[in-house]
């Protein structure tokens, strides 16, 4: 049952990582393993391409980007769009190399569920920030901002040393980020349907056509 559960809490968590900060889990899964932080299992072996100085610095420079653009209200949920598409992909594609060498009709349904599982992450982070970009103080942003990258380090590295306490709370984290979304949702829904009711009520009346006479 370890053999199994390894690998999978060890996907779970990168694929969990990823939804928070795709190049972030990136590189600090591959700085970890460059500086012998961790220490890779013979079936994590593809993971090993992660501490190329080539992936390094790409990652290193947009996650760089990142950093900065996650900390400025607006421009974070403008990220946050933009990487709907790429952190499911490359989380999916990351979390995948974990699982080692799989059947094709296996590592398809690896793939959709791993991009499900960053998808539901992504999507629990930028509702949130939706929400917080509601208050027009900057600090806010910059806070939840640094609590996600500390989030981020935490999970790689207890999905890489502890990987079957990382497939229990990747599991309890995709739970709560559906529960988070889905209120957040309905939250962001009543208020608009408020904003709609209010401009409907404090627009003026049109004037009353005046009747025609006969006669």
């Amino acid at each position: 049952m370890g053999e199994i559960a390894g690998p999978l809490g060890l996907a779970l968590g990168l694929a969990v990582a990823s939804g928070l900060s795709l190049y972030g889990a990136v590189l600090v899964s591959g700085l970890a393993i460059r500086l012998e932080w961790i220490h890779l299992a013979p079936a994590w072996a593809s993971l090993g391409v992660l501490a190329d100085p080539l992936v390094l610095g790409v990652s290193g420079v947009l996650f760089a980007v990142e950093f900065l653009a996650d900390k400025i209200p607006v421009v974070d949920s403008l990220w946050d769009a933009v990487h709907t598409v790429i952190r499911p992909i490359g989380g999916a594609l990351l979390a995948s190399r974990a699982l080692g060498e799989l059947s094709p009709a296996v590592e398809v349904l690896a793939l959709l569920l791993l991009g499900g599982a960053t998808l539901v992450t992504h999507a629990a982070k930028a509702t949130t920030r939706l929400a917080v970009n509601a208050s027009p103080e900057p600090v806010s942003n910059v806070l939840l901002s640094l609590a996600e990258n500390g989030l981020v380090a935490g999970a790689v590295w207890m999905a890489f040393t502890h990987p079957l306490l990382a497939l229990g709370a990747g599991l309890v984290a995709l739970a709560f980020a559906v529960t988070l979304t889905v209120w957040l949702g309905r939250r962001a829904l009543g208020a608009l349907g408020r904003l709609r009711r209010g401009r409907t009520a404090a627009s003026p009346a049109p004037p009353a056509r005046p009747e025609a006479r006969l006669g």
